[in-house]
């Protein structure tokens, strides 16, 4: 993909070098449905790394200024659709970063990708990611209750989770 630049961002393919940084965050993921993605070690985010870099739907999110990998997108194309979705370092939290990289993916999938609707799955107790989409514009279009597990309990029995679906349409982002 073409690299998309915000103020303080630059959205682009995966390369060598994005290993430590995405270990940083990939390691312990802030979010269950990033648990079966944690990785163990820096052989294993190398691995990550060179599969994402031969993606467009796996897209690195780095600081303008220094290059440094921050958080990553997804976006996969279904039709005119896509399914769409963030996973950042904490460490980052708290400073607009995700809705600037978001808000750059979404003009460009309506633009550039020509798509009529993006839809995101979101846990019920992930408030962040609730947040930021409502911040996006996307309104909630169902609630699905136990619908996926990501651990299990001491016991060994699967933990269910609620999760919410959000989605926009071109027209409704166009209308923003």
């Amino acid at each position: 993909m073409d690299a998309i630049e915000t103020e303080r961002l630059t959205l682009r393919n995966f390369r060598t070098g994005d290993e430590a940084d995405l270990f940083a965050y990939w390691r312990e993921p802030a979010a269950s449905c990033f648990l079966s993605q944690k990785l163990t070690d820096i052989n294993a985010a190398k691995a990550v790394v060179e599969r994402f870099s031969r993606s467009d739907d796996a897209i690195a999110v780095a600081l303008r200024d220094s290059g440094r990998l921050i958080g990553d997108l997804f976006a996969m194309p279904e039709d005119d659709t896509f399914s769409v979705g963030w996973n950042f370092n904490p460490a980052y939290a708290g400073r607009g970063l995700a809705s600037e990289a978001a808000r750059a993916l979404f003009a460009h999938l309506f633009t550039a990708r020509q798509a009529r609707r993006l839809y995101a799955y979101v846990e019920d107790h992930n408030h962040a990611s609730r947040r930021l989409c409502e911040r996006l514009g996307m309104r909630q279009e169902g609630l699905f209750l136990e619908f996926i597990s990501f651990h299990s309990d001491d016991n060994g029995d699967p933990i269910y989770e609620n999760t919410m679906q959000y989605a926009i349409l071109r027209k409704e982002w166009i209308a923003q």
